[in-house]
Order: structure tokens, then sequence, then C-alpha cells
């Protein structure tokens, strides 16, 4: 028998894209800020919109073509002015901020922490008890990434409030007292920021992998791909 084909906006081809879109933004970023052209900002923030709507899109959703263009016709109006380049603060910290909260809400009474719905499911792929040890770990860890992300929004956030000439102060006409030019602030949120949490990640691996010896994947790469197998009715209800 054939395999079932994935629905549409799900499946390899759509994770690649994916995964493509994802990385290309913060490199559009910086490239839109160490050369101060509001184009480059546009092209960034379609790739952006393009990535959030890109399952109603691959279902012909009529709604979700109709915002696509209209945010590709005002990204491109946009693009000859500063708007475009300071959309470009907002992501940096919005984006932190919305997965910091869905970390934090997961540890409210009733709640089954992030981290742990998902240890929960790899080990019972691999019919493997997760036992109260790994339990309280990984509610700990939930807490500690809503932590390390929350961090991260507030620290864009002050360079967005920082950046000169066309920063969140410098349009109200205020003068920062710890300004930043775009490339600077680019360094920090486009590059930095993702250095940061692959640092954040390897370190709680190679900590995780000493005190839990028994576990259902054998290195890094084999974690990250069964979690991408865990498939993408998971990772909708993970979100919700």
């Amino acid at each position: 028998m054939s395999a079932a084909r994935p629905e549409p906006g799900q499946g390899p081809v759509a994770l690649a894209l994916r995964v493509v879109l994802l990385l290309a933004y913060p490199v559009l970023s910086h490239v839109a800020s160490l050369r101060n052209e509001g184009i480059w900002a546009a092209v960034a923030l379609a790739g952006l919109v393009l990535l959030c709507l890109l399952e109603p899109l691959a279902r012909l959703r009529i709604w979700a073509w109709a915002v696509l263009l209209a945010a590709c016709a005002l990204l491109w109006w946009l693009g000859g002015s500063a708007w475009a380049w300071m959309l470009l603060l907002a992501p940096p910290v919005v984006f932190p901020l919305l997965v910091a909260w869905g970390f934090a809400r997961s540890l409210l009474p009733g709640q089954v922490p992030l981290v742990t719905r998902i240890v929960q499911a790899l080990y019972a792929r691999a019919g493997m008890p997760v036992t109260a040890a790994l339990e309280r770990y990984t509610r700990r860890l939930s807490g500690a990434w809503a932590g390390v992300l929350l961090t991260l929004a507030l620290i864009n956030l002050g360079l967005a409030m920082s950046a000169v000439p066309d920063g969140l102060l410098a349009a109200f006409g205020i003068q920062p007292w710890w300004p930043v030019t775009h490339e600077q602030w680019s360094w920090c949120a486009n590059i930095a920021d993702w250095g940061l949490i692959g640092g954040f990640f390897a370190l709680e691996y190679a900590v995780r992998s000493q005190w839990f010896p028994q576990r259902p994947y054998r290195n890094a790469w084999d974690f990250m791909r069964q979690m991408g197998q865990l498939g993408p009715a998971f990772w909708r209800d993970l979100l919700r």
C-alpha cells in the first residue's frame, strides 16, 4: 500500500519550506540592517508573513491569499521609507515573548509543561516510562526556557528602543541613553539571539544526557529528528 499523502501545508516539502523561510528571515533582516535599505526589510518581512500563512495558503484559503497580497503590497509601499526598517524591530521582541508565554502558561495549575509533553510523547513512541525525576526536570526546564526567551525579548526591546536613527525612542524625538546603530542592533537581534538559544539547547542537552542516560534517542540529531516525527497534529495541539 502506498503511504497516505500529507495534508496541504504538511509533509516534508512544507517542513523544508518552513525551515528555509525561518532561516532566511534573520539573514535578510541582517542584510537590510547592513545596507540600510527598506526594500530588503520589506522582503524579510514578506517572508515572515509567508511563513505564518503557509498552511492556509496551501489549503487555498481565499482570506490567506488576500492577506498575503495585501501585506506584500503594503510592504512594497513602505520599502521606500524608514517604516520598513522600523517594522524589523518587532519580530525579535514579539516572537520570543509569545513562545515564552507558551512555556510559562503551561506551568499553570492543571496544565502539563510543554517540555514534559514532548518528552512524554517521545518516550511513549519508544515504549519507555517517564520517571518522576524526569518529569520534575522537564517542568523546571520549561520554566528555564520561558525565562531565557523572556530575557531575550526584553534585551531586544531595549535595543529596539536604543536604535538610531529609526528606533522607538528616536521616533518620538528622544535621544537614547545608549544609542546603537542598525548594524549593532542586527548583530544582536538576528545573530547573537540564535547563538544564545543554540548554546542553551546544547548545554541543556549535555546536562540531560548525564542525568538521564536511558533515553529513546541516540544523540542530539536523533532527538531533533524524532521530535519532527511527532507530526503536525501534535505540534498544533501543543501550541494551542
